[in-house]
């Protein structure tokens, strides 16, 4: 077993400067200030990719090391955690290597781009496990307060049993056709679009809070721009779109409960919003991010006269997460579930709790991410594997005049990240 951290506190070592890279950098620098944790946060050292950014990233992010280089990150003996924010053709690799190290690793989601890459990732995980490190995927999302109510309300049979799911993630950053070229639109480094960078989330979310998990789905994939010219002076070249723009598709739980979602990045006016919709025998949770400090419920018990939809804020002391916050009413944003995600992780690599989602639970929503990937290709329902791995799938994404954008099939993983 690794040894415990010690007082030099659990050193953290970021892999990736992007926008998550400084959504994690900020919750490791504040979770000490808000919560009595077992051991302290470090920001030890961060890689990227070029010197002088990562070197620029780490002065403003307050790391006082970078290297150009993720594997020097992974062999420092002075590093205790690798946090993993890269593209997604980078996480294998990394997590997998970093676990062989004896690091500890928290990996932004999705996991992998296939669910056989998933599937080597989670094998690693459980015998690093067994070896008492901790492998975490960060679904920021279990952690909005408001969510892990509704889970708990759901737990205690408040809404009585599912019949009905309805989730639902739009952004709009895709919606002109004018907009760049990015890695999240290519297969090979992204593994799929929407369904997977949004999608994902749902999928994660369901399994949550309503502890279903998928058996079987049907779906459809679109692209509704074809090519995207990268964002660059010199005007580059026009590069093909290899995954969906949006997606919809159904569900069914084990038990037989139907749940729909629906992914876009081109739902014109919405920025990030994200809706979840569990509608039981006995009541109704709705949740909005666009409201996240709020939980919708409505209770079959109440008499016809008071019947209806009521407002709870999640802002009490008594609610989730919110002990360590500020006098209620007094809001959090988004940024503040990862805030909650670095003290649980902090937590259980120090013994005091587990930690989930782990790799195994991002096996199965890759798995379902396949699945749909595949009913989109042969329009029939397709079965989610019960908890085995599963081959790695071809991505193809028909756009809306039905031609195929190129795939990705097991031999091909496209660029570097």
């Amino acid at each position: 077993m690794p040894d415990r951290p010690d007082k030099q506190g659990l050193r953290i070592g970021l892999v990736g400067h992007g926008f998550m890279g400084r959504v994690h950098a900020l919750a490791w620098r504040t979770v000490g200030q808000l919560y009595p944790l077992p051991v302290s946060p470090v920001l030890a050292a961060l890689a990227g990719r070029d010197e002088q950014r990562a070197d620029d990233a780490a002065a403003q992010l307050g790391f006082p090391v970078a290297v150009a280089d993720w594997r020097l990150l992974v062999d420092r003996p002075d590093i205790d955690v690798i946090d993993i924010c890269t593209p997604v053709d980078s996480h294998a690799e990394i997590a997998r290597r970093a676990l062989a190290a004896g690091k500890h690793v928290l990996c932004e989601k999705p996991l992998a781009r296939t669910a056989g890459e998933a599937r080597q990732m989670a094998d690693d995980a459980d015998q690093a496990e067994r070896d008492g490190l901790v492998a975490g995927v960060g679904y920021n999302y279990r952690r909005l307060p408001a969510i892990e109510l509704a889970r708990q309300f759901v737990a205690k049979g408040r809404i009585g049993e599912i019949r009905h799911v309805r989730a639902r993630y739009l952004q709009d950053w895709l919606a002109s056709s004018d907009g760049p070229w990015s890695w999240r639109l290519d297969a090979g480094q992204a593994g799929s679009g929407a369904l997977g960078d949004i999608g994902s989330h749902l999928i994660d979310l369901v399994a949550h809070v309503a502890g279903l998990r998928l058996s079987a789905v049907t779906g459809s994939l679109d692209t509704f721009v074809g090519s995207r010219a990268p964002d660059s002076p010199n005007g580059a070249r026009p590069r093909p779109v290899t995954v969906d723009d949006a997606c919809t598709f159904m569900g069914r739980a084990q038990n037989g409960v139907l749940a729909v979602f629906e992914a876009s990045r081109a739902a014109l006016g919405r920025k990030n919003q994200l809706s979840l919709e569990l509608n039981g025998t006995e009541g109704t949770i709705v949740f909005d991010l666009e409201r996240l400090n709020e939980l919708g419920w409505y209770s079959g018990a109440d008499d016809d006269v008071a019947r209806g939809f009521r407002r709870i804020l999640v802002t009490e002391d008594t609610h989730p997460y919110l002990e360590a916050w500020w006098p209620p009413g007094h809001t959090l944003g988004w940024d503040h579930s990862f805030v909650h995600q670095a003290r649980d992780f902090v937590c259980a690599v120090s013994g005091h709790q587990p930690y989930a989602p782990g790799f195994t639970d991002a096996l199965y929503v890759q798995q379902a991410i396949d699945a749909v990937m595949i009913s989109a290709r042969t329009g029939a329902w397709q079965p989610v594997p019960p908890g085995d791995g599963a081959a790695d799938v071809l991505v193809a994404t028909p756009n809306r005049t039905g031609e195929t954008a190129s795939s990705l099939d097991a031999g091909h993983r496209g660029g570097a990240s």
